[in-house]
């Protein structure tokens, strides 16, 4: 698999380049997040939809299984159901999907870093499997992103349809 210039493996054939800066100890952070918008979040842990836009196709690969191959997502809206149950919980988790410049770690990165997000939802003590299963109506346009750790899930990922009415309510943050 070919490799970044952090020597991480790269998962797309065009995966962004990695903007990093220099802290007070010399250490690489990622770019901070945008606080206006991350702080009307709650901090406590739950799930979370984000709303993304991409502009354009993007070819990836989610498993570094070779059976499972590269797959395109075409452009369009896509709906992205995570948990943040670490420090910072919701807030934390959702400013990083945010930034548009951050290591690539989850296979969302690929997404918020070639798309736009559009709108959170957040659920304070909500169940990401929970929520793709109140998406259950939509498309899975790629099996097994962003649910490799889930038997339950055929994705994490559901493409959104225009006109697709959504079960979510108002979002907790709307971003255009």
């Amino acid at each position: 698999m070919p490799k970044r210039s952090d020597g991480a493996d790269a998962h797309t054939d065009d995966a962004p380049t990695v903007a990093r800066r220099r802290g007070r100890t010399g250490a690489a952070h990622a770019a901070p997040a945008r606080p206006a918008r991350a702080s009307r979040l709650p901090d406590c842990g739950g799930a979370y939809v984000l709303a993304i836009a991409l502009p354009a196709a993007l070819r990836m690969t989610i498993s570094r299984r070779a059976d499972r191959g590269a797959a395109v997502l075409s452009a369009g809206r896509y709906l992205y159901c995570g948990s943040a149950r670490g420090p910072g919980g919701l807030r934390a988790r959702i400013a990083r999907h945010l930034r548009r410049r951050k290591i690539l770690r989850w296979h969302v990165d690929r997404l918020t870093t070639r798309g736009r997000v559009i709108a959170v939802w957040a659920i304070p003590d909500g169940d990401e499997c929970a929520l793709v299963a109140s998406l259950a109506g939509l498309p899975v346009p790629l099996p097994g992103f962003g649910s490799s750790d889930c038997r339950g899930c055929a994705s994490h990922l559901l493409a959104w349809p225009d006109g697709a009415d959504l079960p979510l309510g108002p979002p907790t943050l709307r971003l255009v």
